[in-house]
């Protein structure tokens, strides 16, 4: 596996990464990673690599923005002092354009999108020994339906700026409809966005197996 003893992985994104965790610090007792895919991160890795110690983080917040994790960067991730950093944003970029649709300066289009996210990440990438970039998703089998099209869109940037600047990439809209050919959206989430403990596991079965988890490790 990539991560290396004592190192420090930090999650940061919007409400699918916060999942009810403690703020401000987001690591500790009692629940404090939250209730979605990064706890399970954290529980696998205890799991089956104890002698590992590797400490997780969660700086999720939710309804974040690409340009929230802008704002808040120095502090939740720079001063953290991570050895690694995954970031999963893109998916109130998208949806406040359809929720919201005339309220037109909760908007982050494409252009600022790409822009802010690629700043963040050449800040960011000299600091640590690594970077995951995971899609933002959105859990609909219709890939005509339109909000699915522009997340697919906002992923595509997503790949692209992590093949540019050598990233590790996470296709998380793959890893779901992997899924969907047997579920229905609902299984996975009720309003296809925050997912159920299933649709959590399909993220942090998506992470685990990018940084090399052996799942057959005795």
């Amino acid at each position: 596996m990539i991560i290396e003893p004592s190192q420090k992985l930090l999650f940061i994104g919007d409400s699918v990464t916060d999942c009810e965790r403690v703020k401000p610090e987001g690591e500790g007792l009692f629940q404090a990673l939250g209730k979605g895919y990064v706890s399970y991160v954290d529980a696998l890795l205890q799991a089956v690599y104890p002698e590992l110690g590797i400490r997780v983080v969660n700086k999720g917040i939710n309804g974040n923005t690409v340009r929230d994790l802008k704002n808040r960067w120095q502090e939740d991730v720079i001063s953290q002092s991570p050895d690694w950093v995954s970031i999963m944003i893109g998916i109130n970029d998208v949806w406040r354009q359809y929720d919201t649709p005339f309220i037109k300066e909760w908007h982050v289009y494409l252009e600022e999108y790409e822009v802010t996210l690629r700043k963040l990440i050449k800040e960011t990438k000299p600091l640590v020994k690594g970077m995951v970039l995971m899609t933002p998703f959105y859990i609909e089998s219709n890939e005509l339906d339109q909000m699915r099209q522009s997340m697919d869109q906002y992923g595509l940037v997503v790949k692209k700026i992590a093949e540019e600047e050598g990233c590790l990439f996470i296709d998380t809209q793959a890893a779901f409809n992997a899924v969907l050919k047997e579920l229905y959206s609902a299984t996975l989430a009720w309003d296809r966005v925050h997912p159920t403990a299933s649709g959590h596991m399909v993220l942090a079965r998506a992470f685990l197996k990018k940084v090399g988890f052996d799942w057959n490790r005795s």
